[in-house]
């Protein structure tokens, strides 16, 4: 009997584990198809037909994600708020983190060429022979004055 119980409490915790969606959880991540803005914000009639869908699908006992699939089954994926990981909305994901990565390695290597550069010694002048150094000397001697 008390193995009986045990079972019974572990399924009923089991399915228990989905905590039940509100209007907000789902209203924040999804779009008005009408005015093209966060669900949460848009005051259009549009709107309001969403919200509506969306608490009778609350109603019905299902979970955030299985709204969210309803209301593209509904309204089209363009009511998500953020594009799916996978064919061409995939690059949504992707180009920023490239041009992130390809921003830092540009600025790394331009630190790393002005820090090469700059400890670089001079480059030494000519070889001069004796008596061009002396005139060099006197000439640049009269400019001090």
């Amino acid at each position: 009997m008390r193995v009986l119980l045990a079972l019974v409490l572990v399924l009923g915790l089991a399915g228990a584990a989905e905590p039940r969606t509100t209007l907000p959880d789902v209203e924040d991540e999804v779009m008005c198809v009408e005015c093209k803005t966060a669900l949460n914000v848009s005051t259009s009639p549009v709107a309001d037909q969403e919200r509506a869908f969306i608490r009778e699908q609350i109603a019905k006992g299902l979970t955030k994600q299985q709204v969210k699939d309803a209301l593209v089954d509904a309204y089209g994926p363009a009511v998500l708020g953020e594009p799916e990981a996978k064919g061409f909305d995939l690059s949504v994901w992707i180009v920023p983190g490239l041009l992130v990565a390809f921003a830092a390695g540009g600025v790394a290597l331009l630190a790393r060429r002005w820090r090469r550069t700059a400890s670089e010694p001079e480059a030494p002048g000519p070889d001069l022979d004796h008596a061009d150094a002396q005139r060099l000397d006197a000439e640049l001697t009269s400019f001090d004055r």
